[in-house]
């Protein structure tokens, strides 16, 4: 079992390019459940630490997805904060994962929290291995709601750095 980690990257959404351009884009660091074939989605479990979508500009959502969470269900559990140039400079995006909580922070500023509420792995799949994907989507069901323009490319999402640690003498 994870008794605690963390997960820190630093991520700078375009170098060149307006925030107009960024529109129809949808960024993303995000952590799923590695039993995604066996349990499917989203009861594998899935931690959005940082989504950026492109036509709702200078702001950054946090999402948690499981069987008892699930935005397409009324149950959805995030936030979001504005970072109003998300766009032009890096930021640090992160979570603490512990067993009973995670803790979604931009730049050391804590921003949302969801507790483990002890009902079993519908609320709370993540104490099983986890896999992180950092990708930069075009289009899809959010991020591509107004369309998507060919002219927009190219893009690029640059990571600076992911630093994944564990806090010492915790284990796991």
């Amino acid at each position: 079992m994870r008794i605690f980690m963390g997960l820190a990257a630093v991520a700078l959404f375009a170098l060149a390019g307006s925030a107009g351009e960024w529109k129809l884009v949808w960024s993303a660091i995000w952590i799923l459940g590695a039993n995604i074939r066996e349990a499917g989605w989203p009861a594998c479990g899935e931690i959005d630490i940082m989504e950026y979508v492109g036509h709702d500009p200078g702001v950054v959502h946090a999402n948690v997805h499981t069987r008892g969470y699930n935005h397409a269900r009324g149950t959805g559990r995030g936030a979001w904060t504005r970072v109003p140039d998300a766009e032009k400079t890096f930021h640090v995006y992160a979570v603490e994962w512990t067993p009973e909580k995670l803790d979604f922070f931009m730049d050391d500023t804590k921003y949302f929290t969801l507790d483990n509420d002890k009902t079993g792995l519908d609320s709370w799949p993540f104490d099983a291995p986890q896999y992180l994907i950092l990708n930069l989507a075009i289009g899809g069901a959010w991020g591509g709601q107004q369309g998507i323009d060919d002219a927009i490319f190219p893009q690029r999402f640059i990571i600076d750095f992911v630093r994944v640690y564990q806090r010492p003498g915790a284990g796991g």
